[in-house]
């Protein structure tokens, strides 16, 4: 007796090599989203699990990895919303970032400390855009708003980043 039966062999073999591709990057974007390993991993089976229900209806007009990061983005947003996540405050701990599937030295970490201090809406232009590495028009493809919505959101990240990050790479020698 076989407890459950994928109905279609084709679909489960493209949602495993989509998984085996994308699916550690989409665990870092998500962690970085919810700020919790294990609402990250429900996020990414959530994800996956949209996208085989909705392979048919992946048109191409966009990249496989644009188009599973706008899902993974849709059930971030979904968790976010829900009231017990309001309540508590999850802040992600670079420390405990899941592995990426090429080595990374962060050195300093004042950057990504303060991108995950922006408000949401800019924290997640920055995230797609620089760390997913989505030009603004995919952005704007995968989540159905203007290419001006996050050219906005973008440029208004940098501006609040500039400000933030102003006197941080400057030694104390050269003050």
């Amino acid at each position: 007796m076989e407890l459950c039966q994928v109905p279609d062999r084709a679909g489960a073999a493209d949602v495993s090599r989509l998984f085996a591709e994308h699916g550690n990057a989409l665990l870092r974007f998500c962690y970085l989203q919810l700020g919790d390993a294990h609402l990250a991993q429900d996020a990414v089976q959530e994800t996956f699990l949209r996208a085989h229900r909705r392979r048919a209806s992946f048109r191409g007009e966009c990249g496989e990895k644009t188009w599973l990061t706008a899902i993974a983005l849709n059930c971030c947003r979904d968790i976010r919303r829900r009231a017990w996540f309001r309540r508590e405050r999850f802040s992600p701990a670079l420390s405990d970032l899941p592995e990426p599937s090429e080595p990374f030295d962060p050195g300093d970490d004042t950057v990504i400390t303060q991108v995950m201090a922006l408000p949401p809406k800019y924290r997640e232009a920055v995230l797609l855009h620089y760390y997913q590495g989505l030009s603004v028009r995919d952005i704007a493809l995968a989540t159905g708003t203007s290419e001006n919505t996050w050219s906005t959101r973008l440029r208004r990240a940098r501006s609040i980043l500039k400000n933030k990050l102003e006197r941080w790479y400057f030694d104390e020698e050269d003050l």
